[in-house]
């Protein structure tokens, strides 16, 4: 089998440093963006580890990132980075311009990104994107999270339009709720470890390469309710 190639954006710390950690277990080519230089991907230094530096809200930041990588292409582009700025707090309590920085960040930017980075698929190539359970409007029955839910339902509505719009391409989009994930933003409280999860989602992104269409799944691989 070929060499797999993936970009993983965001990957500096938590669930994207644990997803590079895992694919190149898995005998993968990495290459990996960072918004400042991470102690820990220059822990995991290898030859099958290429670092990049960009801000997935800068746009000239992501064309530069485009160039550098030439003519490289890339089985996954999958898009981790995300904020949860104020989180907690009811909308109506958050100023206006930090609800339009997480959206900015959480909605916009991946699917700006993706838009960006189509041409740099492999053949059956998947961009996927790190959404979460709680973008899902149907399944909304606690409430909570008001502003970082709105930035995930958002995300998985311009993903499945991106998908839409490129469906003659030939690439997957593939939307993943990691589950309550141990780490900075999930909490010390959450369910599982950041292993548990980034082994499932790798799993997950594995079984749909070569696959079309968008999906919205958990790390076990269950489709989740818009």
């Amino acid at each position: 089998m070929a060499q797999r190639n993936a970009l993983i954006v965001g990957a500096s710390r938590g669930l994207g440093l644990g997803l590079v950690e895992t694919f190149l277990a898995r005998g993968w080519s990495v290459t990996a963006t960072q918004r400042s230089p991470s102690p820990g991907l220059a822990a995991i230094a290898s030859d099958a580890l290429d670092l990049e530096t960009a801000d997935i809200d800068d746009d000239a930041a992501v064309a530069a990132l485009h160039d550098r990588l030439g003519g490289r292409r890339f089985d996954l582009v999958f898009v981790v980075a995300g904020v949860a700025t104020q989180a907690h707090d009811p909308l109506h309590l958050v100023p206006r311009e930090v609800a339009a920085a997480v959206y900015l960040t959480n909605a916009v930017s991946p699917i700006r990104f993706a838009e960006a980075f189509r041409d740099r698929l492999a053949p059956g190539g998947l961009v996927a994107v790190m959404s979460s359970v709680l973008g899902s409007v149907g399944l909304n029955d606690s409430g909570g999270w008001e502003n970082y839910r709105a930035s995930k339902a958002a995300l998985n509505t311009l993903a499945r339009s991106f998908e839409i719009r490129h469906r003659d391409e030939g690439f997957g989009v593939a939307l993943i709720h990691p589950g309550w994930v141990r780490t900075e933003m999930g909490g010390a409280d959450a369910d599982i470890d950041v292993e548990t999860s980034v082994k499932g989602v790798a799993d997950v992104i594995e079984g749909r390469l070569g696959q079309t269409g968008c999906v919205y799944l958990d790390y076990t691989g269950k489709t989740l309710d818009w």
